[in-house]
């Protein structure tokens, strides 16, 4: 059992991971109940529901949302450790995003369902 015990929620939706050129705006059509925009040196990373994005976008599609119930405090230690370290073991890829108050995990629709259950053997709660 893990040492650090968390509520999740499982965020309705489905979200695409999407990649546009390092120097692009930010385009209009981001949206949905979680977004996020990432810029680096080598491109612009976008989080949003998959339903808004355009056809000729380069995205990774099927994403499902898990928000960890916050506020977090900045000062905890393992938060995201703690629960990808349950999912590693499932043999579930996650792509996390964290904001002020809390994670976001995110998983593939096809295995939303080992992620949910993994997380509760391991003590964490999660509501669909």
């Amino acid at each position: 059992m893990s040492e650090k015990q968390f509520t999740l929620e499982v965020v309705s939706g489905r979200y695409a991971v999407c990649q546009l050129d390092a120097v692009a705006e930010v385009p209009g059509w981001v949206s949905g109940a979680v977004t996020s925009v990432t810029r680096t040196p080598a491109e612009l990373s976008l989080i949003c529901s998959e339903e808004c994005v355009p056809r000729d976008v380069r995205r990774e599609s099927g994403w499902r949302c898990l928000r960890v119930v916050g506020p977090l405090e900045f000062s905890m230690v393992g938060v995201i450790a703690s629960l990808t370290g349950v999912l590693a073991d499932a043999g579930v890829s996650v792509f996390v995003v964290s904001t002020f108050d809390t994670d976001c995990l995110l998983v593939k629709q096809a295995h939303l369902e080992m992620a949910v259950k993994s997380l509760t053997s391991a003590g964490h709660s999660v509501s669909l």
